[in-house]
């Protein structure tokens, strides 16, 4: 859900320690995946993000972009196409664990699937011969006719969220071109934890009710989308994390 791909980073940097209130050891991060979607048919591209509930307890009415933790079912799925090798790359770099490739696939099929939950809006390629799957989203996703390609979905950023949150998540952003998206890109419905879905400029949701971590997103993406495509695809990877209670931001 959004609340696990945007609660990663904070404006309390001094706590000191990698250690929760009252002395209790920080929370295990979640791996958790997100997705930009960039529109480029107007004037200036356009990204995709929704606002939160008012009733959520956790970041009321913040402007988001959909995604949410890794399920066990994102690794079981096949994509149609591979992300490319130095997504592939980068995505298992300082990856917690024994990275692997199949790890890389599941958190871009984990965005994949969360934007569908969230928004209505299936990204992915036309298939002849419909896949199925016992994950209820997976098999709502199968039956649009579609399978998950990851040919043209880029990893921008990496970040996690500080030590003292109760909640942990260790986020990859994604980007993706909206040409990729099947169907009407106005019919956007999903589970009601986003309401208002808009298609705003960078500068226009720079302006709206943001947590820490998007907005450090959208910086990174301005400066991406300014670049000539090759050049984007070059650009380092910004991995946002705490170390002794201090925010540090190095690159992949």
């Amino acid at each position: 859900m959004s609340e696990t791909a945007n609660s990663t980073f904070d404006a309390k940097e001094s706590r000191g320690q990698e250690l929760r209130e009252k002395n209790t050891l920080a929370v295990r991060p979640r791996e958790a995946a997100t997705l930009i979607i960039v529109r480029h048919d107007g004037p200036r591209p356009r990204i995709l993000m929704g606002q939160r509930h008012e009733n959520h307890k956790f970041m009321p009415n913040k402007f988001v972009f959909p995604g949410g933790r890794l399920d066990a079912a994102d690794t079981r799925i096949k994509a149609v196409e591979d992300l490319s090798p130095a997504t592939l790359d980068r995505l298992m770099k300082r990856m917690r664990g024994k990275p692997s490739p199949s790890r890389a696939r599941a958190l871009a099929l984990a965005a994949i699937r969360e934007t569908f939950e969230e928004t209505g809006l299936v990204l992915g390629r036309k298939v002849e011969k419909p896949m199925t799957s016992k994950n209820k989203d997976w098999a709502d996703y199968f039956l649009n006719g579609v399978a998950p390609a990851l040919g043209k979905m880029e990893f921008i950023a990496r970040a996690i969220t500080p030590p003292y949150r109760s909640k942990r998540f260790d986020t990859r952003f994604f980007i993706a071109d909206a040409e990729l998206v099947q169907g009407d890109l106005q019919e956007t419905r999903g589970s009601g934890e986003l309401l208002g879905l808009h298609w705003l400029t960078v500068d226009d949701a720079k302006g709206l009710d943001l947590p820490n971590i998007t907005r450090v997103i959208l910086d990174e993406l301005d400066e991406r989308l300014a670049l000539p495509v090759a050049r984007q695809a070059e650009r380092p990877v910004p991995f946002v994390f705490f170390r002794n209670g201090n925010p540090v931001r190095e690159h992949l």
